[in-house]
C-alpha cells in the first residue's frame, strides 16, 4: 500500500462507525476539566502508560484513586505494587510530578518540551499523549504502532526521519488534526480506540 492507499482507507473509516467513536473520544479529550486534579490524573495516566499498555494505565489509574493527589511516596508505591510492575520508579515519578506539574504553564508555546523537561518519566511521546488527551490537537504520538503503519504503507522508511512532519502532511491531506489522525492510525494498527 502507499500513502494514497492509506488516505483512501482513512477516508473510508471517516464514513464508518469508527468515525463516531473517534469523534466521541476527541470530544472527551476537549471536555476534560482544566482543574488541577483532572489534569494531574491524566498526566499520571500518561506516566503509567510509558512502556506499558493503555489498558494497564486505565486499570492502574483507577486503582490508585485519590492517592495520587495526597498520598505520600510510600502510599503511592504501596498502591502501585498491588497492580503495576514498575511500582518503585513510577511512584517516584508520580510523587515528583505532583509538585512539578503545578509549575507548568499549559499556555506556553513550548508546552510539550516543558513537560518533557520538567516531568521526570515523561518524554516527548508521552508529553504528546498527555496534551492530546486534554484537548490539544497539534501533536502526534509517534510510537511503534504509528511507525509500523507508516512503514507498511511505504510513507517512510524505518526512521530517523521527521515523522511528525510527515504525519502533519498526511493530516493536512485528510483535513483533520494530528490528534484525530493518531486515533485513526492507532485503530488501523490495533483495532482499538483508547485513551
Amino acid at each position: 500500500m502507499s500513502e494514497s492507499g492509506l488516505i483512501k482507507i482513512i477516508n473510508e473509516l471517516k464514513k464508518s462507525l469508527v468515525s463516531k467513536v473517534i469523534n466521541n473520544r476527541m470530544k472527551e479529550f476537549s471536555d476534560i476539566p482544566r482543574d488541577f486534579n483532572s489534569l494531574f490524573r491524566e498526566l499520571t495516566f500518561c506516566l503509567l502508560t510509558a512502556g506499558a499498555s493503555a489498558e494497564l494505565g486505565i486499570k492502574t489509574i483507577n486503582h490508585l484513586g485519590n492517592t495520587i493527589y495526597n498520598g505520600t511516596l510510600e502510599d503511592i508505591q504501596k498502591k502501585l505494587k498491588e497492580v503495576y510492575r514498575f511500582h518503585t520508579i513510577r511512584a517516584g515519578y508520580i510523587f515528583q510530578a505532583r509538585e512539578n506539574f503545578r509549575k507548568i504553564n499549559l499556555n506556553s508555546k513550548t508546552i510539550r518540551e516543558d513537560l518533557a523537561e520538567n516531568i521526570k518519566g515523561l518524554g516527548m511521546k508521552e508529553a504528546s499523549h498527555f496534551l492530546r488527551n486534554i484537548g490539544f490537537k497539534d501533536f502526534a504520538i509517534v510510537d511503534f504502532h504509528i511507525i509500523d503503519i507508516l512503514v507498511k504503507n511505504k510513507i517512510i522508511d524505518r526512521p530517523k526521519s521527521l515523522i511528525e512532519q510527515i504525519l502533519k502532511g498526511l493530516a493536512d491531506k485528510l483535513k483533520m488534526s494530528l490528534a484525530e489522525l493518531d486515533l485513526y492510525l492507532w485503530f488501523l494498527e490495533t483495532g482499538k480506540v483508547l485513551k
